[in-house]
């Protein structure tokens, strides 16, 4: 479903991508983990066109994103639903609006059906009959929730998600987690959740991928990463203070801002 092939992105010395690759199988859910700064949410804004490599070449559905023009990336776009790390909810529209805001911008859709799809979606993420709601009206954990409907209000083949349930207290995080799984099994969805939460990861995943300094440096099921004997892998699973990843940054390496 989607191939990643050596791909490279910098921002002005700082080498972000330095030669990244990584594939998803159809219908899996991949976690990408790293520490906070380390390039995942670069990866995905190249996933869905939305910064372009400097090298290399991502495919997704067996189209080069590079190589698309618009009204082509707009039509693949189409296929991904993107869930922000803060929601990205649009203060001034009513939740029903932000669910339904990619129809309106880019389908032909009659009111009633949209209305119809929209009250499905926030039905799927357990928010039935708040459509006419403000988004100051709703909790952090609800606000994630409407991006996750807005998400799935295309009927996306890809689901994105950018740190999930960062910013959640633990019990809604682990509800967020146990909707990412109900979705992926009721929807058949490929997914590719960025995160730095073990936790979330181990529940999610199908496939787990580690990144750092710009690859993927283990990928395997949540066992053989619990297991993995590479250090940098080791240090982070653990949430170890002393390891090859805090010897690097000392020595001088940058996270992303």
């Amino acid at each position: 479903m989607i191939e990643i092939a050596n791909l490279y992105k910098s921002f002005g010395e700082h080498k972000v991508l330095d030669g990244l690759s990584l594939n998803i199988d159809k219908g899996t859910t991949c976690v990408i983990i790293g520490r906070s700064g380390c390039g995942k949410s670069v990866l995905l804004k190249h996933i869905m066109g939305i910064m372009k490599a400097e090298k290399g070449k991502i495919v997704v559905s067996d189209k080069e994103v590079g190589k698309l023009n618009e009204k082509e990336m707009n039509a693949l776009r189409m296929k991904i639903g993107y869930v922000f790390q803060g929601g990205a909810l649009f203060d001034s529209m009513t939740v029903g609006e932000n669910v339904g805001f990619g129809l309106i911008e880019h389908d032909h859709i009659s009111h009633h059906e949209l209305l119809e799809r929209i009250e499905e979606c926030l039905c799927l993420v357990g928010l039935c009959g708040i459509m006419n709601l403000m988004p100051s009206e709703l909790s952090g954990g609800m606000k994630k929730r409407v991006s996750l409907a807005r998400a799935l209000c295309i009927r996306p083949e890809i689901i994105l998600y950018d740190e999930p349930t960062t910013g959640v207290d633990p019990i809604t995080a682990d509800s967020i987690n146990d909707l990412i799984v109900n979705l992926h099994d009721k929807l058949k969805v490929t997914s590719i959740v960025v995160t730095h939460d073990m936790k979330s990861a181990y529940k999610v995943a199908d496939k787990i991928a580690m990144m750092y300094q710009g690859k993927i440096i283990a990928q395997g099921s949540s066992e053989e990463i619990q297991h993995s004997e590479h250090p940098v892998v080791h240090q982070f699973i653990n949430g170890l203070a002393q390891g090859p990843i805090t010897e690097t940054l000392e020595a001088g390496a940058k996270l992303i801002p």
